[in-house]
C-alpha cells in the first residue's frame, strides 16, 4: 500500500484553497465534512443545465434522471450492493424514523427490538418510541469505564428479539465495532439487524455486501458529498417491510422507505464521492476497474491511524482530561471526545484562537455519554478529523491543547 498522497488529496477539496480558512486547522469532521470538487463541480451543472423535473423526453430532463441513476448505480457498487438496493433521503436522522414506522407494522406481538446506548440518538431515539406502541425495548449496555459493547451479552438480549440497532463506531466513543461478526451472530438467532454507518463511513466507504447487515445508514454531507441521508436496505427484508411511499410506488425498493420527493440535484452531485474515491485509487497506482472503494478506504485509514496515534498518547498521559474510548488508534475513528474539569465548548472556544476548530457538547450523545458519566451541562471535547488532515495540523492541535488543558 502506497503512502497517502496528501498534497494531492487536499488540492481535491476547494476549502483548503479558501482565503478566509487559511491557517485553520478543521477537526470537527465529525459534524460535517469539507465538500471536495466533483461533487461541487456537478451540483453547479445540475443548477445550471439540468433543473427540471427529471426522467422526461427532452435533453435536459433526460441528463439529469440519467446523473441522477447514475449516482445510486456506482454508489451501490462501492458499497457492495445492487442499485435498488440503495435510496436517498433527506437526512440519515430522516430515513431511521420513517424505517421504524415499517418496523412499527411489521414486528409480531411479543417479539422485542434491541437497541444500544453507545448510539447517536438517530438510531436509538426512533427505535425506543416504539415501545409507545407496546413494543418491548431492550438495551444493550456499554461499559461505563471504556464505552465498549460487549457481544457476550447478546445472547440473552436476542432471545425472542426480531431486530438489532447498533453503531458501526460511536460519534464520542470511537471504537470500530465487529459489525460482520455481530449481523453473523444475530442471523443465526434469526433477528434482523440495522447499522448506523454515520460516524465509520467518512473513514472509508465500508463493504456492506460482505458486512451482512440488512440495513446500513449514513449521511453523505459526513463523507465529502452534499446533504444526504444514505440507506442501504437489502431486497429480501425491503420487500417484506410495509411500504412507507406511495403506493404506486410500492413495488420499486429505493422508493419504498422514501415517502418525501427526493433533491434531485444533491442526488446526482453524490456521484461527485464516487468520481473522487475512483479518482483516489487511481492516482494512487491502482489500476483495476472495480474495488477502488477498497483501495481508497485503506489508504485512507493507513493515513488517519499514523496521524491519530500520537493525540491519543497524548491525551492519555494527561492527568486533567478523561480520554473517551480506545488508546489504541487501529480500534477506532479518528473521532476523538475527552472529559475536561470544564465545559468541553470553552475549551473549544479557547482552542479557536490557536486555529483550531473544534466543538465541544453532547453532539447528540446523551446517553453514552451519560452511561460512562460525564455531566451533559458540561459535555465534552470532540477533536475528529479524516484523511485529508495533516500530521503538521495534529501536531497544531497538540500544541494548542497542551496551553489550553
Amino acid at each position: 500500500m502506497q503512502q497517502l498522497d496528501i498534497e494531492w488529496v487536499r488540492s481535491q477539496f476547494p476549502a483548503f484553497s479558501e482565503p478566509s480558512l487559511a491557517g485553520q486547522a478543521f477537526f470537527e469532521n465529525a459534524g460535517g465534512s469539507y465538500t471536495c470538487k466533483p461533487v461541487i463541480d456537478r451540483l453547479t451543472r445540475f443548477y445550471h443545465q439540468r433543473k427540471v423535473q427529471p426522467y422526461a423526453p427532452y435533453a435536459a430532463s433526460t441528463l439529469g434522471g440519467e446523473e441522477m441513476d447514475e449516482a445510486r448505480t456506482r454508489l451501490a457498487a462501492m458499497l457492495g450492493v445492487a442499485p435498488h438496493e440503495l435510496s436517498f433521503g433527506p437526512s440519515t436522522t430522516q430515513n431511521t424514523y420513517v424505517l421504524a414506522q415499517a418496523v412499527r407494522a411489521w414486528i409480531k406481538p411479543g417479539q422485542a427490538v434491541v437497541v444500544t446506548n453507545q448510539d447517536h440518538e438517530a438510531n436509538s431515539g426512533p427505535w425506543r418510541r416504539l415501545a409507545e406502541a407496546g413494543i418491548e425495548v431492550r438495551e444493550w449496555q456499554i461499559d461505563p469505564d471504556s464505552g465498549h459493547l460487549d457481544p457476550a451479552k447478546l445472547p440473552d438480549l436476542l432471545d425472542g428479539a426480531a431486530l438489532l440497532c447498533f453503531p458501526h463506531c460511536s460519534n464520542v466513543i470511537g471504537e470500530i465495532n465487529d459489525v460482520a461478526a455481530i449481523v453473523k451472530f444475530a442471523k443465526a438467532a434469526g433477528v434482523r439487524t440495522v447499522v448506523d454507518g454515520v460516524s465509520y463511513a467518512p473513514h472509508g466507504f465500508p463493504d456492506v455486501g460482505a458486512l451482512g447487515p440488512d440495513v446500513y445508514l449514513f449521511s453523505s454531507y459526513k463523507t465529502y458529498g452534499p446533504h444526504q441521508g444514505i440507506m442501504v436496505m437489502r431486497e429480501n427484508w425491503g420487500m417484506e417491510l410495509p411500504n412507507q411511499g406511495h403506493y404506486f410506488n410500492g413495488d420499486t425498493l429505493y422508493k419504498r422507505f422514501t415517502p418525501a420527493g427526493p433533491d434531485h440535484a444533491q442526488v446526482a452531485a453524490c456521484a461527485g464521492m464516487a468520481d473522487y474515491m475512483d479518482a483516489l485509487a487511481v492516482h494512487h497506482a491502482y489500476t483495476g476497474r472495480t474495488d477502488t472503494a477498497r483501495v481508497a478506504h485503506d489508504l485512507m485509514r493507513e493515513h488517519e491511524c499514523a496521524i491519530l496515534q500520537p493525540l491519543l498518547d497524548f491525551l492519555s498521559d494527561r492527568n486533567s482530561v478523561r480520554l473517551i474510548g480506545p488508546r489504541n488508534a487501529q480500534t477506532r475513528a479518528p473521532t476523538v471526545a475527552v472529559e475536561l474539569d470544564g465545559a468541553g465548548e470553552d475549551a473549544a472556544r479557547q482552542l479557536a484562537k490557536h486555529g483550531i476548530m473544534a466543538g465541544g457538547g453532547d453532539f447528540y450523545a446523551v446517553r453514552p455519554l451519560t452511561a460512562m458519566g460525564v455531566d451533559i451541562d458540561k459535555g465534552v471535547l470532540r477533536l475528529s478529523f479524516v484523511h485529508y488532515t495533516t500530521k503538521a495540523e495534529v501536531d497544531q492541535l497538540i500544541a494548542a491543547l497542551d496551553q489550553v488543558i
